[in-house]
């Protein structure tokens, strides 16, 4: 039995994508668990780029079977028109190559107009959503009035449902927000033509997981966002509206704990988030927009420009605590080279307190000042290594810093965007 979770371990954009792409490759199955479209994975293979926001990675073989879990929200326009991005690429996209769950829930157009509405209606405490309708579907999930792909597949169940819905949202959508309201028969055609086109695809993915397991297949589950946006453990209220850690397997995958071996956090050498909430180690200065410019920080599904800061080792360490991290792949070291010296955050200050956690009141971490630790820089050098040996020293004092501080093995690390960037050091 081998399986193992691949999850950012900072805000999001770690590199993921880039990783599954390069894990998958020893991989048959490959599992999303949670979120939906409003994540982005670029992956550059060969002298092509794909950008990835709803299927999984592992799409880009030929050989594997890609799972859609029932903890993802789908949004089956966006879901066909990856498909017909990915087709125009030269990637086929079968039932024989993605499964969907049956128990998936549908974002429906009204999730995405109440999605701006609320934003809209929030002002200057606006969460910085992408407006794809996540959070609402995920409401309507917690609140059991959600539409399911199993529904979807079942006419006058779709009907009856969507029905429901519409006598609740629709009110509340006009009078409240001030929107529009939604046409039934407009809604119900659109998606009575999707139900014909993901048919095929649709599947209880539950036991074909846990088939693949118990079989000992290995299956690689591939998270979305990060750890820090989790709806529990992340930065409250500026997060998903999903478990973004290793425990999201579980509910999202539908397998228990014991079918999970190892957990690879994705972290890059440095520290970026989008949109708003705290960042205590953020540089709001030249050096900021340096990493920014070379690490080309903008991202694959918004197209926002990312805050950038130094390494933030108690974010680090804090995600190893709540996923159970058993290795780290450390991503865009090459990014950092060139500079002469690198800082690293190795504890807060807390109104005169130092920390080594993340703490959950906004405000208390508004007060946490990060303290730095000193590093040498490297050269462009690290760009061309192919083996750990070959890394320039001074890197792999920064790569130490990480184990030592975490308690958590370096087992990869990415020196540029390529799959063949990628120096495995140990057995993850």
């Amino acid at each position: 039995m081998s399986s193992f979770v691949v999850l950012g371990a900072q805000w999001g954009d770690e590199g993921k994508g880039k990783m599954t792409d390069y894990l998958a490759e020893t991989a048959e199955m490959v599992v999303r668990f949670q979120g939906g479209n409003n994540a982005g994975h670029t992956v550059e293979v060969g002298d092509k780029q794909y950008k990835l926001h709803l299927i999984p990675s592992g799409i880009l073989y030929d050989n594997k079977v890609n799972i859609i879990g029932n903890g993802v929200v789908l949004d089956p326009e966006a879901l066909f028109n990856e498909i017909e991005y990915l087709e125009g690429l030269g990637v086929k996209v079968t039932p024989e190559k993605l499964l969907i769950s049956d128990r998936a829930q549908l974002i429906m157009p009204y999730h995405k107009v109440l999605d701006g509405l609320k934003e809209k209606k929030r002002g200057k405490n606006d969460i910085g959503t992408t407006g794809k309708g996540i959070g609402p579907c995920y409401t309507d999930k917690m609140e059991r009035s959600g539409i399911r792909v199993c529904d979807l597949l079942e006419e006058d169940t779709f009907k009856e449902k969507l029905q429901d819905a519409l006598e609740i949202k629709n009110p509340f959508i006009t009078d409240v927000l001030g929107g529009e309201a939604f046409d039934f028969d407009e809604i119900c055609e659109k998606y009575l033509n999707f139900a014909k086109k993901i048919r095929p695809f649709v599947t209880d993915t539950s036991v074909k997981v846990y088939d693949s397991i118990k079989a000992s297949k290995k299956v690689l589950f591939e998270g979305a966002q990060g750890t820090l946006l989790d709806i529990d453990y992340g930065t409250y209220p500026f997060v998903t509206s999903s478990n973004t850690i290793a425990g999201g397997v579980c509910t999202g995958g539908g397998i228990g704990p014991t079918m999970v071996n190892s957990a690879i956090g994705i972290a890059k050498a440095y520290t970026t988030r989008v949109g708003k909430g705290p960042f205590p180690t953020e540089l709001e200065d030249e050096m900021g927009a340096w990493l920014r410019d070379k690490g080309q920080e903008f991202g694959v599904t918004t197209g926002r420009a990312r805050r950038c800061g130094w390494l933030d080792l108690v974010i680090l360490k804090s995600s190893a605590r709540v996923s159970g991290l058993t290795s780290f792949a450390v991503t865009k070291i090459d990014t950092l080279a060139g500079l002469d010296k690198i800082k690293v955050c190795v504890g807060y200050d807390l109104n005169g307190e130092v920390i080594d956690y993340f703490p959950a009141s906004l405000k208390k971490l508004a007060q946490c000042k990060p303290i730095y630790e000193e590093f040498d820089g490297w050269d462009e050098s690290i760009k061309d290594a192919t083996t750990y040996e070959e890394l320039p020293s001074n890197a792999k004092k920064y790569l130490k810093k990480i184990e030592e501080f975490t308690g958590v093995k370096v087992a990869i690390v990415s020196v540029g965007p390529k799959r063949n960037q990628t120096i495995r050091i140990s057995d993850i």
